[in-house]
């Protein structure tokens, strides 16, 4: 699926701190970004994800020092399917802004950034539960909300209305 055509050329957001120290950091870990609504989402690859988090969360210029939620996306049939969506707020700076990644469907997993924002546990697990998304390194990944025993993830768009029978 490609970048929506909203989003805004790099060479024109470079000036946002967060989007200019990661394309300082690594230029390759930046896959796009789209300012709309005056809220600031970065594409972000998903071998660069828990290097981003940690860069993020200790810069200076840029402290987003408190993930306040992580979601997911499923876009079926398109490809990639799932979209995993990061909200970081920067105390300090009084400034959000939205990380994304984008993953295939059929092997969705991610390294886990618990060991960057430990109360990313409950979010992964939860995203893992109803998406099936693995988190790779996570402390204790396994079902929150759905019996250990379901077959499946609720809220894939093929999962079947009435469950598998």
């Amino acid at each position: 699926m490609p970048i929506s055509p909203a989003i805004t050329d790099l060479q024109q957001l470079k000036s946002h701190p967060a989007i200019a120290r990661l394309v300082t950091w690594n230029a390759a870990a930046v896959e796009g970004a789209k300012f709309d609504r005056d809220e600031m989402s970065i594409y972000v690859g998903a071998r660069f994800l828990r290097e981003t988090c940690f860069l993020l969360r200790d810069d200076l210029d840029c402290p987003f020092n408190y993930l306040s939620d992580l979601t997911c996306v499923d876009w079926y049939p398109s490809e990639p399917r799932f979209e995993v969506i990061y909200h970081l707020l920067s105390i300090p700076k009084r400034e959000r802004v939205r990380l994304k990644v984008r993953l295939q469907g059929n092997d969705p997993s991610l390294e886990s950034i618990t060991p960057v924002w430990p109360g990313a546990d409950f979010f992964e697990r939860e995203v893992y539960d109803l998406f099936g998304v693995r988190f790779l390194g996570h402390p204790y990944l396994r079902r929150l909300m759905m019996p250990e025993e379901w077959e499946g993830h609720p809220l894939r768009k093929d999962y079947p209305v009435e469950g598998y029978r």
